[in-house]
């Protein structure tokens, strides 16, 4: 049996270190620096290439009268008062219809679900719907909403359609959320007397309430660019003036209003009045990420 001394293991410790930190080693952390700073710096220039050219040819559009009217014939007159509504309603009825279900589910599976093959499937299940292509979730619905349960080419079913798509990434945040909470939290709880019910609903679930709402705002962040699933369940891109909006009727949104204006044959309305929706919609989403930011930031608990 061979005896080593502290000095020794520290000893060999440091020629690992010297092993690892040698000249070639190093060059190669060099050139893999370079390289992901390169991608970087590539990756911003097009974005804000873009950013730019986009409000330089859409600015210009930007009024009140663009946001309060509907789409017209003449690019001059149109607007997208019909897709900015329609946006804000999608949004509302998926929010409250995902953040329950979705932190429900999410509670259920962190916190009561018997560890067992029925549960490892779902799990896995979720996983993989979180990473399904929109158009799928898009063609489920048009099957189940609009021609099984009837509910046509309307505003719930784009909306229910949108809650499929955006249901396992809220489930996976919220579930990243309670995982975040110590557990020493639950122990002290149900030392206390509470039930495991009381203890999920007083303690751990208002203590994962910031990282479950940034996924959630997140979520709704990403459905509020689809266009493939409400373009397959039937959105449309022009709408009559009647208000307010109805579940069962037709429907509009801003990324259904772009896919429209690009697709006239006027240049203005394939430059100019697409770009100044996009604007429209990146300041939403703009808005929407600064609040999931601000809520994690302020509301975080550390522990």
């Amino acid at each position: 049996m061979v005896l080593t001394s502290p000095a020794s293991v520290v000893r060999r410790h440091a020629g690992d270190n010297n092993l690892s930190g040698s000249p070639k080693q190093r060059a190669r952390e060099g050139g893999t620096r370079i390289v992901l700073l390169v991608a970087t710096v590539l990756s911003l220039l097009v974005l804000a290439t873009l950013i730019v050219d986009i409000l330089i040819d859409g600015a210009g559009r930007l009024s009140f009268d663009f946001l309060t009217t509907y789409a017209s014939r003449r690019p001059e007159d149109t607007g997208i008062l019909a897709g900015l509504t329609g946006t804000l309603s999608l949004m509302v009825l998926v929010a409250l219809m995902t953040f329950p279900v979705g932190v429900g589910a999410a509670v259920y599976l962190e916190e009561f679900a018997p560890k067992n093959r029925v549960t490892s499937l779902l799990e896995t299940n979720i996983n993989n719907l979180a990473g399904v292509p929109s158009v799928i979730y898009g063609l489920m619905g048009l099957s189940i909403f609009v021609f099984t349960l009837g509910f046509g080419r309307s505003l719930i079913a784009g909306a229910l359609t949108l809650t499929l798509l955006v249901l396992p990434v809220v489930i996976v945040a919220a579930r990243e959320a309670l995982r975040a909470v110590p557990r020493e939290i639950r122990s002290g709880a149900l030392a206390l007397g509470a039930t495991p019910m009381q203890t999920a609903l007083r303690q751990t679930v208002p203590a994962a309430v910031p990282g479950t709402m940034t996924g959630t705002i997140l979520a709704l962040s990403r459905a509020i660019g689809e266009t493939a699933p409400i373009l397959v369940v039937g959105a449309v891109t022009r709408r009559a003036t009647n208000e307010p909006w109805s579940l069962t009727e037709s429907f509009s949104a801003i990324p259904i209003q772009i896919f429209g204006f690009v697709k006239q044959p006027q240049e203005e309305f394939q430059i100019e009045v697409a770009a100044a929706a996009i604007i429209v919609l990146m300041v939403i989403l703009l808005v929407m990420n600064s609040a999931a930011i601000i809520i994690r930031n302020r509301y975080t608990r550390t522990y």
